[in-house]
């Protein structure tokens, strides 16, 4: 099976690019649509400028997609990425979308494409802790809802951060993976990687009650000593 997968930087779409390798597929190119604006619904958009960066340290071919206005048209110019590129179908990293997934499933078909969502309908804290334990690491780069303060801009997804989160969903409804848009991630490194994303300079911007962090120097550094401690 030779597809290609969506890449927004974030962790479900790493992982779920992880997953369909693992099932023995090959993800030829990897597709990041870069939204117009900040306020998508559709596609992920901090720091996706660092995918290029992302694509090379896993060792793919990327193909960018500079979206032009709305999600509909996005999904466009999306498929017009996808026509020419010889795949079978497109990998996406959608846990509980409904919004998402049946949008990509309308692009997809009249191209003869079919669509693979590795990690839908997972448990959120489950995937969180899987996605942990496979090797990826992964930090807060957006925060979009109540409870989740500056203080967790650019906060690694660790073992207690994957705890608070299961105790902000108990309290607040958050969904644990941010798949309500409460936040977004970024991942720094991740199995099969040949270097790690190293993050230069990077600031918190923070507007009353929703805050972004945003990368503004990274490179790509050498994977981190395997006798190193291994992740919380």
């Amino acid at each position: 099976m030779r597809v290609a997968a969506l890449l927004s930087g974030g962790k479900d779409s790493c992982y779920a690019i992880h997953i369909a390798e693992q099932w023995g597929w090959d993800v030829s190119h990897v597709v990041t649509v870069q939204p117009a604006g900040e306020e998508s619904m559709m596609f992920h958009w901090p720091n996706v400028h660092l995918t290029p960066l992302i694509a090379q340290a896993m060792g793919k071919e990327h193909v960018l997609v500079p979206g032009s206005g709305t999600p509909e048209q996005e999904l466009d110019e999306l498929g017009a990425a996808l026509a020419p590129l010889g795949v079978d179908g497109i990998v996406s990293g959608a846990v509980a979308s409904e919004y998402q997934r049946t949008r990509l499933e309308r692009m997809a078909h009249p191209l003869g494409l079919k669509t693979w969502a590795p990690l839908w309908h997972k448990d959120p804290l489950l995937l969180l802790r899987d996605l942990r334990a496979a090797g990826f690491r992964a930090v807060v780069a957006g925060c979009f809802a109540e409870g989740l303060g500056p203080e967790w801009l650019g906060r690694e997804l660790d073992g207690p951060a994957i705890a608070d989160l299961g105790r902000l969903h108990a309290a607040r409804g958050i969904h644990p993976g941010g798949e309500g848009g409460e936040y977004e991630s970024l991942c720094l490194e991740g199995p099969g990687w040949s270097h790690r994303l190293e993050v230069l300079r990077a600031r918190k911007e923070w507007q009353r009650d929703r805050g972004v962090w945003r990368v503004e120097e990274a490179r790509l550094a050498p994977m981190r000593n395997a006798d190193a401690p291994a992740p919380r």
